[in-house]
């Protein structure tokens, strides 16, 4: 029952991983189990109304069943009541692209936003990405809690990834992450410049549960490079550590934060 259960949520991840749609040989070989044991757990799937297949090409897809109990658990959970009004406020002042993460086994989430930009470049990704720990804001932002060792342990677990697909400014060693830390630490924010995706800038802080001084989350704010010039970093950076502190007193009123 135990294998079935692990196998079910490998399918429902690596769908969701590749747009939601992936035929039958390609996710057996991909989890490297027998095509008739996927076909029989992605027949249960669709049973249960989590799958759903292609009438004509016979691929399988994602339902939106997932996506409902993902808004249902968020809307129940008091994460947006909490997050939405200090996110819309921090898109105004910045007129960029502000966003909540939620930090849970060893991933960051994002579950909310507000977009500042009303012309021009925009930037906006997919809600529910996790994003690489070593090369954007979020990432040190949170790992600045933890000390070096913690840190390196968690970034190592997950990875450096392939360094020609991120931006030009990603630290590519230990030690120019250990310098990014560092600096986030002395700063109280992270910035990551060209370092995610080239012509993109990021910043992020930790969101602090006020009781246990524990790191729940991270908000950020991100957009073109060209539309965030050095001179505008420390303006921005002390909107988001103000916003950053207001979340982590709201996060007392939601039932998510509280566990």
């Amino acid at each position: 029952m135990a294998g079935s259960m692990e196998r079910s949520l490998a399918i429902l991840e690596l769908l969701a991983r590749n747009g939601g749609q992936l035929p039958l040989h390609v996710i057996a070989d991909t989890l490297n189990m027998p095509r008739s044991g996927a076909h029989r757990l992605l027949a249960m799937l669709i049973e249960q109304g989590y799958v759903r297949q292609h009438a004509e090409k016979g691929e399988y897809q994602l339902s939106l069943k997932l996506v409902s109990l993902g808004l249902i658990y968020l809307s129940t959970s008091g994460v947006a009541d909490v997050s939405q009004p200090i996110l819309e406020n921090l898109a105004r002042s910045s007129g960029e692209l502000a966003r909540l993460g939620i930090i849970e086994n060893e991933l960051i989430t994002f579950v909310a936003k507000a977009q500042g930009a009303r012309s021009g470049l925009r930037y906006d990704p997919d809600m529910g990405s996790n994003p690489p720990l070593f090369c954007t804001a979020s990432g040190p932002a949170w790992l600045s809690r933890l000390d070096d060792e913690q840190a390196l342990q968690i970034v190592a677990r997950q990875g450096f990834g392939n360094g020609h697909d991120y931006g030009p400014n990603a630290p590519r060693t230990i030690a120019a992450f250990l310098e990014v830390l560092h600096a986030t630490r002395k700063r109280g924010h992270a910035v990551a410049v060209d370092s995610y995706e080239p012509g993109m800038t990021s910043l992020a802080a930790p969101i602090i549960n006020p009781l246990n001084q524990k790191v729940v989350g991270v908000v950020t704010l991100a957009g073109p490079t060209s539309r965030i010039p050095a001179d505008r970093l420390p303006e921005l950076g002390s909107l988001l550590q103000d916003a950053a502190r207001e979340l982590g007193e709201a996060s007392l009123g939601s039932l998510y934060f509280k566990s």
